[in-house]
């Protein structure tokens, strides 16, 4: 009998401990209203960045970054990673180009965005631009 209840106690104990083990080790998730300022913004940099990589089907587009050494491989992967910011001010330069310069204003900027990060030592388009580190 005194084994039975020393048994039963140890047990308990044990159980006891292992609840609480487990009860304390799970991870809390935390939940938060999204607010619809902050959906609509990411839906709106998701139509941007389609709107510029649609633009770059042109063929006049293609052809001249061809002409210039850069794939449209390269030009999606620096839109991919333009910031929100980058973005809106880029559209915002689109906007208020003229029609027939839209073409020639995309190209002018994606080589100034080339040479940027050419400088940060992001990328090496052109072996003319030293890295500035």
């Amino acid at each position: 009998m005194t084994f039975m209840r020393s048994t039963k106690r140890y047990l308990s104990i044990l159980l006891t401990a292992l609840f609480m083990l487990t009860s304390m080790a799970s991870l809390q998730a935390q939940a938060a209203m999204v607010g619809t300022g902050e959906a609509v913004a990411q839906q709106q940099l998701s139509v941007d960045r389609a709107e510029l990589k649609a633009m770059l089907d042109d063929q006049e587009v293609q052809a001249k970054l061809a002409s210039l050494g850069v794939s449209q491989d390269q030009v999606e992967q620096r839109i991919d990673s333009l910031t929100a910011d980058e973005l809106a001010d880029f559209n915002s330069q689109l906007d208020d180009a003229p029609a027939a310069a839209g073409v020639v204003g995309i190209i002018v900027l994606f080589l100034v965005i080339f040479i940027i990060t050419d400088m940060l030592c992001a990328t090496n388009v052109y072996s003319f631009v030293n890295c500035v580190n």
